[in-house]
């Protein structure tokens, strides 16, 4: 082997490394959200996410209230998630433009408790991560609002679950406080929950009106995703 074929193939080998780590990195950055609040059912959750929109989100904990009592509450869930791409690309271009979170982000002013948030990146620019009740950096706030929204449907596609287990005839009240909280923009990315919302509008055993609503919402989702791998 001539030097020159060596120099040369060394010199290509260092790049092909160089460009593969970089997509490694790429792919490997991440952004996670914590909440913390004890009066909550759950009271702890955390949701992670990569830039295709594929995650992780984990709750547990809490207890009841009176006013709960008697009917189906779900106190832990564990699942792999699907969001969509641009509400994934809005997230990370937050994360970049807020420094990667390496910053305060609590207002510190004597507001109302309103949870625990802790906002955490990690990927080949840095990582960094801020912990607030209230921010009043517009876009931080504004940022974990939309992460508790997608929080806010992946709880209802749980009880959603739980009802079509254990009790079809409380389907309807859950699909319309979900309506109404789409309408309201409290719920975002209801394709997160399509195979759910899809198993209700099939399911011969539940009443017409409430497969109208889940037809209603799998039409308000949009188009379908990539399937979420299961682990």
């Amino acid at each position: 082997m001539s030097r020159r074929f060596f120099t040369t193939g060394f010199v290509l080998g260092i790049a092909a490394l160089a460009w593969g780590g970089d997509l490694y990195g790429q792919a490997a950055a991440q952004f996670e959200m914590e909440f913390t609040n004890a009066q909550l059912v759950p009271s702890h959750w955390v949701m992670r996410l990569n830039p295709d929109g594929s995650g992780q989100f984990d709750a547990q904990g809490g207890t009841p209230s009176e006013q709960d009592k008697g009917q189906i509450v779900v106190k832990e869930v564990h699942r792999p998630i699907q969001l969509s791409e641009d509400f994934a690309s809005r997230v990370f271009a937050a994360a970049r433009r807020r420094k990667l979170f390496a910053m305060a982000c609590d207002s510190h002013l004597k507001v109302a408790f309103q949870g625990t948030k802790r906002l955490s990146y990690r990927g080949p620019e840095g990582s960094g991560s801020c912990e607030y009740n209230y921010s009043k950096d517009k876009e931080i706030q504004s940022l974990g609002e939309m992460i508790l929204n997608v929080e806010v449907t992946l709880m209802h596609g749980a009880r959603l679950e739980k009802l079509l287990q254990h009790d079809r005839l409380g389907l309807d009240k859950e699909l319309e406080d979900l309506v109404t909280a789409t309408h309201e923009g409290n719920a975002l990315e209801l394709g997160s929950i399509r195979e759910t919302l899809t198993r209700v509008s099939e399911d011969e055993q539940v009443l017409e009106r409430v497969r109208k609503k889940a037809r209603l919402l799998l039409g308000m989702a949009g188009p379908a995703q990539a399937a979420v791998k299961q682990p």
